[in-house]
């Protein structure tokens, strides 16, 4: 029963785009995959509700979630921890009064790991996002990896400076005795100049292959980016697991 933690280079740059490429490259191969998003903010306004006095939200990384899979899941395995406001989880978790617990997500990871064949956890931002208030509080988004255990898959959004952010989360990955699975090269800036010199220098540096090439589409074509995905080499990557 494999099992990937998804983190990226930064927020932004395409984790829950990933997520739902590999999950339908993974469903195709005739794997049965789920992906959770155990923590989220930023929600959005569902229609119909306009003059309702408590209007009902919905997240997009929650909904891509469960669009990706093709095993239907409890939402409360899907999804733990969930904020209206778009800031950093430490920072919307406090202002709700919520303390953020990595055992808790620890826990319905495994429950949705024991229904399928492959998992995918999409993380929040980059890699060292904070959960709490402080570094003594010992949570951030690399301790609920390092809890969760599994090979992690890092996100990389093709734009300038992107070389270098890569190479740190690859290192803080590897600092931690987890296992740096691949890379996906997804690309955010259409306008990057020598995009394919970019992932020719990722190639090189990174200690671990490239998993997939997401080309920028404003809107998704499914088919075409699972494509894309490398799987044997990723299934062969998570078997050494």
């Amino acid at each position: 029963m494999p099992a990937l933690f998804v983190t990226g280079t930064d927020t932004g740059i395409g984790k829950t785009r990933t997520c739902a490429v590999i999950a339908r490259a993974l469903g195709a191969a005739g794997h049965r995959v789920a992906v959770i998003k155990p923590i989220a903010s930023g929600a959005y306004a569902m229609p119909g509700d306009a003059d309702a006095g408590d209007p009902r939200l919905g997240w997009e990384d929650i909904d891509a979630a469960i669009d990706a899979s093709n095993v239907a899941l409890p939402l409360s395995w899907v999804n733990q921890y969930r904020f209206a406001e778009p800031v950093a989880p430490h920072l919307a978790a406090g202002a709700a009064g919520v303390v953020l617990s990595t055992a808790l997500i620890v826990e319905a990871a495994r429950a949705a790991r024991a229904r399928v064949d492959w998992l995918l956890v999409e993380g929040v931002g980059g890699f060292r996002v904070p959960l709490c208030a402080g570094p003594a509080d010992g949570a951030d988004t690399a301790a609920l990896a390092h809890a969760l255990g599994y090979p992690v898959l890092v996100v990389v959004g093709l734009r300038l400076g992107c070389i270098n952010h890569a190479l740190l989360t690859a290192e803080a990955i590897e600092r931690r005795g987890l296992q740096l699975a691949g890379w996906v090269a997804n690309a955010i800036d259409p306008q990057l100049a020598r995009a394919d010199e970019v992932i020719d220098t990722l190639d090189r540096w990174m200690p671990a292959p490239c998993m997939a090439r997401l080309d920028h589409a404003p809107e998704p074509d499914w088919a075409r980016a699972a494509a894309a995905v490398q799987v044997a080499r990723l299934e062969a990557a998570c078997e050494e697991r």
